[in-house]
């Protein structure tokens, strides 16, 4: 298959990039596409219930963000990426000149001083995060939610960025797909008798940029930290030893679950670093649906769906939901493949 950079792209108006999220969570809209082909229905998110049945199981990304956007004097910037060990981050910085290796640049009105340690082949700096209290706790209290460029306002509750049942501290994203769930759908799918299984991946924002490389085979993604534990694998492979599929919410749960599944479908209790790369023409062990939201142009994140739908049918799909008025992006609607 001859895959183009310009196969991933499409027309987009500015007006439909979501800039607020949807009161209540479930109110979004959810296009409804039946995999492989060009089925398509128009729901509200609420609805998935209608689409799901007991024995099935939803992988659901627990992680949780950090406030990692860190500001000190003048236009001093630090975005934290990902935790090395201990206080060691790989981070964005701004201006350049201020992180040259040996700098020490103080962040959070001089409660953390930030020493450069290494520059990676692309520009991130390693840095060390000193402070007389908890370097963690001074986070959570001063920093800022990375929210995307595209969302021009800060929002006004900083939770509405993330999931209801995010726990584990270390995204510098959130997985958005799980942004329409609220405690009483979650609720509701459990007493329909489908299971509910974990994992965690905590996202970087590589994961959401263009791909550059006009041949798409060449790229190479950043790697993010994941884990799925024993119990939570048990529960999908029981789930799929009865013949109920797997259902998982997010890009971020498909690439922990082709991470961790084996030849034949079975998931393996593991932790480690992922870099999978997932694009049309790659053969899926574990997931049998999908819910995602609408993705930017050009990025892994579409190709993704494209490899589980079809290009032709995600292309499709992309179209009709511009033409339909759908919201894009972090805070825009869903969609179910199934």
């Amino acid at each position: 298959m001859n895959l183009r950079l310009e196969d991933f792209d499409y027309p987009l108006p500015q007006e439909l990039i979501a800039q607020t999220p949807a009161e209540p969570r479930d109110s979004s809209r959810l296009m409804v596409l039946k995999r492989g082909t060009k089925d398509v229905e128009h729901r509200n998110f609420k609805d998935v219930t209608e689409y799901l049945r007991s024995g099935d199981v939803l992988v659901l990304n627990d992680t949780r963000v950090l406030p990692a956007r860190l500001y000190g004097e003048g236009r001093t910037e630090v975005l934290l990426l990902k935790r090395m060990y201990d206080d060691v981050w790989e981070a964005w910085v701004h201006p350049g000149r201020r992180f040259r290796p040996g700098a020490v640049v103080p962040l959070c009105a001089g409660k953390i001083n930030c020493k450069v340690e290494g520059i990676t082949p692309t520009g991130e700096r390693y840095l060390v995060l000193e402070a007389d209290g908890a370097v963690d706790d001074i986070i959570a209290a001063e920093g800022y939610m990375p929210v995307p460029p595209y969302i021009k306002k800060y929002p006004d509750d900083p939770e509405r960025y993330q999931t209801v049942y995010s726990k584990v501290i270390g995204s510098a994203a959130a997985p958005t797909a799980g942004l329409h769930f609220t405690k009483e759908l979650i609720g509701r799918i459990g007493a329909m008798g489908v299971e509910t299984a974990w994992c965690t991946l905590h996202v970087g924002l590589g994961t959401f940029g263009k791909v550059s490389e006009g041949d798409i085979t060449k790229h190479r993604m950043h790697s993010e930290k994941f884990s799925i534990g024993e119990r939570e694998a048990e529960k999908i492979n029981r789930a799929k030893a009865s013949g109920g599929r797997v259902i998982a919410v997010g890009t971020t749960s498909v690439r922990t679950l082709e991470t961790v599944a084996r030849e034949d479908g079975r998931i393996m209790a593991e932790e480690g670093w992922t870099a999978a790369y997932i694009y049309p023409g790659y053969r899926f062990k574990a997931v049998d649906g999908i819910i995602t939201n609408f993705h930017l142009p050009k990025s892994t994140l579409i190709m993704l769906v494209a490899a589980f739908h079809g290009l032709d049918n995600t292309q499709d799909a992309y179209a009709t939901a511009v033409r339909m008025g759908y919201r894009f992006f972090s805070f825009g609607d869903a969609m179910l493949i199934i």
